[in-house]
């Protein structure tokens, strides 16, 4: 069996602190070192269980948070392209992992939460209802026909994973205290949890997710001239100062250049 970890940096066990996640931060090298860790307990735990191969994506920002020689010798790298969030996932992957994850921009007491660029986009829906990135990355793998099996990140990441995809299985890392720090668990009890959800989520996966298409999807950025920015592009419709929209037909376009 072939699993393709999607790998964030925010839910990651032990990083508390925004320090931790940002490549400008005397504080990144520990967030980086945590990061490798918690994806290695992974890797380990798929071979573990079913893996044949295993494929990480390096998901944080411009996705240079890891160095190969860190990693699980057993695993393969990528990182994100343009418009192409998870460019090696196809049909023949059983499974999806979603780690190091956070929920969606708004939500109460998530660590560090957003919906994909936190300086810019402030509230993003699917017709009508808000939206994450987990469900973007959700609806990436149910168009190939995968099922998002194991999500890992702090109670409120649990919680929004839960709500869009039942029978997923969760790690929890960490509480939210607010939106700039969080109590985290011992790393190994995160190791635990984490281990006891892919043993869950790979025997018994969930159904991939597949919204209903086509798809009305709404993007409220921070500021009106974001908004601005994309005046002239094929398909929007500016619906107020700051909220843009189009329909999509294709799952991957809910993850598109606005």
């Amino acid at each position: 069996m072939k699993y393709y970890i999607h790998a964030d940096m925010e839910g990651t066990a032990g990083i508390r602190a925004p320090s931790q996640v940002d490549h400008q931060s005397a504080d990144f090298a520990a967030g980086r070192r945590l990061l490798v860790r918690e994806l290695n307990v992974a890797v380990a735990a798929l071979f573990e269980h079913d893996a044949s191969a295993v494929m990480v994506c390096d998901a944080h920002g411009t996705g240079h948070n890891l160095d190969l020689a860190d990693l699980d010798p057993r695993a393969t790298l990528e990182r994100p392209v343009a418009g192409c969030i998870m460019p090696s996932l196809d049909a023949s992957f059983a499974g999806v992992l979603l780690l190091g994850h956070h929920a969606m921009a708004g939500t109460r007491d998530g660590f560090l939460e957003h919906t994909m660029s936190s300086r810019e986009w402030f509230d993003y829906r699917i017709d009508g209802v808000a939206a994450g990135e987990i469900a973007i990355e959700a609806a990436w793998a149910g168009h190939f026909d995968v099922p998002v099996v194991v999500v890992g990140g702090d109670e409120a990441t649990a919680a929004e994973a839960a709500a869009l995809l039942p029978g997923v299985a969760t790690a929890i890392t960490k509480r939210g205290l607010g939106r700039n720090a969080a109590c985290c668990l011992p790393l190994e009890e995160c190791d635990r949890r984490l281990r006891a959800a892919i043993a869950a989520g790979c025997a018994r996966p969930p159904a991939p997710w597949r919204p209903r298409l086509p798809a009305r999807v709404e993007l409220t950025f921070q500021r009106a001239d974001l908004a601005d920015a994309c005046l002239g592009r094929p398909g929007l419709e500016r619906i107020d100062g700051r909220t843009v929209a189009r329909t999509v037909a294709d799952a991957r376009q809910l993850m598109i250049t606005w």
